[in-house]
């Protein structure tokens, strides 16, 4: 499925391919909260590194973060979430684990997308006590990750495109 995606100010617009464009995966992670939940989650979809384009590269800053260990230890992440550093607006992120994906964030995409029939909740061990996980009769919940991909997921369920 083809996507496009902008930041709110409009100074970065992208577009890229996607096999598994289902907005089902809800991270619940401090960093995914704090840089795009508003919710208190936030959704990322799988995309094809080699079709990403990009208008307003210049207007794009990337963001590292810190994690830390259970000793308190602090280290940087390799993972690059994007952002539009004249609104903040997220808009992917890529990990050089992953050389061939890259992870959009629903909230940028203007696409319309599918709706999923079902949810992942993951990472539900580092929710904010506020949030209220809002679980439907199929979702699946996780406090770690879970070990069915994005891929994986669109596969079982027959939505692969």
């Amino acid at each position: 499925m083809h996507l496009e995606g902008s930041c709110h100010c409009g100074a970065v617009e992208f577009s890229l391919t996607s096999a598994h464009p289902y907005p089902y995966q809800r991270c619940y992670c401090s960093i995914c909260r704090k840089t795009q939940g508003g919710g208190g989650y936030s959704i990322n979809l799988g995309g094809d590194a080699k079709s990403l384009k990009v208008k307003g590269k210049n207007s794009i800053a990337i963001y590292h973060a810190k994690m830390r260990d259970e000793h308190h230890h602090v280290h940087t992440s390799s993972a690059e979430r994007h952002f539009c550093k004249q609104c903040g607006s997220g808009l992917w992120l890529f990990s050089p684990q992953w050389p061939e994906l890259i992870h959009p964030f629903a909230s940028a995409i203007d696409t319309p997308l599918p709706t999923p029939p079902e949810h992942t909740h993951l990472l539900l061990n580092s929710k904010a006590p506020w949030v209220e996980v809002q679980a439907g009769p199929k979702d699946q919940q996780f406090q770690q990750y879970p070990d069915e991909s994005i891929a994986d997921w669109h596969e079982r369920l027959g939505l692969v495109r």
